[in-house]
């Protein structure tokens, strides 16, 4: 049954030991810079807390070498927000989230997200009464990536399912929306395999990205810095291979058939034994 398998329960576990506890928040939200020594980084119990932050994520990437989205702002002060300065194409998200709650993929007023039209006093409310909602909350409006092929579209998300410098699966996502789209999975060598998840239908074979050495050299390093088991998402632009964000407990460990859930719990016990 899906969500009670041992990859499942140690991944609430996970989740359990990261966010219940009493210095959570203050973990996740001591900002940090990619002028960092690692040192820094992992001065507090599960450092990589830190790194649930998308701020802080983005900083870790630059550490280790990968290129992230250019940032326009950041912050919590709306009124320094300057939308009329913004280019035409711009992403605005959340530094907390998940599942794609609060992002908006901005272009010429439209939100490929959900396909609606946001005037700029609308953004702007919608990000205050977030900011309201969480003292530590805050927004990220970064450059807005194109696909390798130029366009301006919903990026495929290529995920790829780490175990400390190890890659168990890599899974593309085809988003039409926050939760809808299609999944296709791929080993390193790129040989497609069966569906692990079950949220997304499946999606046909798909040729491999132009950067796909690149997104595997920067998941490994990130990997074996991050040294658990964690999901790193990453996009293909004509500008080669982009850092997006890491994910420590994915879907809470209930989106696996049990052929992964047991797939994964091997990974584990081969690449992060001992490890939360």
């Amino acid at each position: 049954m899906k969500g009670y398998g041992e990859f499942s329960r140690r991944i609430k576990r996970r989740h359990r030991t990261f966010w219940d506890a009493p210095d959570a928040e203050i973990v996740r939200n001591t900002k940090m810079s990619a002028s960092d020594p690692i040192e820094k980084w992992r001065d507090a119990l599960y450092w990589q807390r830190k790194l649930s932050n998308k701020y802080n994520a983005r900083e870790f990437a630059q550490l280790h070498g990968c290129k992230v989205p250019a940032l326009y702002w950041n912050g919590r002060d709306l009124d320094s927000l300057n939308f009329d300065a913004l280019p035409p194409q711009y992403v605005i998200r959340p530094t907390i989230g998940h599942s794609c709650d609060k992002v908006f993929l901005m272009n010429q007023g439209v939100n490929l997200m959900d396909r609606q039209i946001y005037p700029k006093r609308a953004l702007r409310e919608l990000m205050g009464n977030a900011l309201m909602q969480n003292p530590y909350q805050e927004f990220l409006v970064e450059e807005f990536l194109r696909t390798e092929e130029g366009e301006y579209r919903i990026p495929k998300d290529y995920k790829f399912y780490m175990f400390n410098g190890d890659i168990a699966r890599i899974e593309i996502i085809d988003r039409l929306g926050p939760s809808e789209g299609y999944t296709s999975y791929y080993t390193e060598n790129w040989e497609q395999m069966d569906n692990i998840g079950i949220k997304y239908g499946k999606a046909a074979y798909q040729p491999p990205p132009l950067c796909l050495n690149d997104l595997i050299r920067h998941a490994k390093s990130l990997s074996k810095s991050y040294e658990l088991f964690v999901r790193i998402d990453f996009y293909a632009t004509d500008q080669g291979a982009f850092f997006g964000e890491f994910t420590p407990t994915p879907g809470s460990g209930k989106c696996f058939t049990p052929d992964a859930d047991r797939m994964f719990t091997d990974y584990w016990n081969k690449s992060c034994r001992g490890m939360l």
